[in-house]
């Protein structure tokens, strides 16, 4: 039995991550990336910790603006100061922080299911 999920052509698959980096579609992208079902963008940072508002425009400043954000913080789970989730909240997604792996597993769920998903995606060494 084929579990594997149908993806509309065009929409961006994460297909493996590690190294410091994420093979999204086909094309290799190093370090921390934003994913959407329509592009995958670099995103300049380095670690979670000082974290801003400003660090989620790409997603929040999108038209339309995803429904969720998943947050993968690297190889553990590393949570944020809810003043920032409830920030980002307020400009439209709702942010699910979680380990860079599960959040990989999780986008491509969503993606699969044609949620407005975006992951923001720290890389695993």
């Amino acid at each position: 039995m084929d579990v594997t999920p149908l993806i509309p052509e065009g929409r961006q698959l994460i297909e493996a991550y590690g190294d410091g980096a994420f093979r999204i579609t086909g094309e290799r992208h190093a370090g921390a990336v934003i994913v959407f079902p329509e592009a995958t963008f670099a995103w300049n940072l380095s670690g979670i910790s000082g974290l801003s508002l400003d660090d989620f425009s790409l997603v929040t400043e999108r038209e339309p603006v995803p429904e969720i954000l998943l947050l993968g913080t690297g190889a553990r789970t590393e949570f944020v100061l809810p003043s920032l989730r409830a920030a980002v909240r307020e400009k439209g997604p709702v942010v699910d922080i979680m380990d860079t792996g599960a959040a990989c597993r999780t986008y491509n769920v969503l993606l699969a299911e044609g949620r407005r998903v975006a992951a923001a995606l720290l890389p695993v060494d």
